[in-house]
């Protein structure tokens, strides 16, 4: 027969199931490839994930400036990360995605990444000496088992940036 447990026993259970999945997403971290670099997005930070569609040029715009997309009825600006930050154009393929970064800010922003490279576990990458020439949207450096170095993104920082705002030519 199955034990039987008071309804107090059962919230307090659910409760502290409920605290430890909240700690636990809380340290999990969304990688990313933008060109040749490999990025860090905290997951509270992280949007949605959307293959790539078709974008819309708007003329006058910056270089790095991929154009808009609609997903579902909602435009969003799409920003090729890996030229924004000076480097290699993203290539526009079936492995590229859009990486909505915004919408938690208030802000329908979008990323143009290379790939995406799912989950890491913060407790795997160790903490590598800052950049103190990077900007104050990537001012965190790690690197994981296999020395590949891993750069982590404040999206709060990233849509504070004047030039990431100034997408006109």
């Amino acid at each position: 027969m199955a034990k039987k447990i008071s309804l107090r026993e059962f919230q307090e259970h659910l409760a502290a199931r409920l605290a430890g999945a909240d700690q636990r997403s809380a340290a999990g971290l969304l990688g990313f490839q933008a060109g040749a670099d490999h990025w860090l997005l905290d997951l509270s930070d992280s949007g949605e994930i959307v293959p790539l569609t078709p974008l819309t040029d708007v003329p006058l715009t910056k270089p790095w400036f991929a154009g808009i997309a609609n997903i579902r009825g909602n435009l969003y600006s799409v920003v090729d990360f890996s030229a924004f930050q000076g480097k290699e154009a993203t290539p526009q393929n079936s492995a590229s995605r859009l990486l909505l970064i915004g919408t938690r800010h208030g802000s329908n922003a979008a990323l143009l990444v290379t790939r995406m490279l799912g989950l890491r576990s913060a407790e795997a990458l160790a903490p590598a000496p800052d950049d103190p020439l990077a900007p104050a949207w990537a001012r965190g450096s790690y690197t994981d088992d296999h020395h590949r170095c891993w750069r982590k993104l404040d999206v709060r920082a990233l849509l504070d940036d004047e030039k990431f705002m100034n997408v006109g030519a």
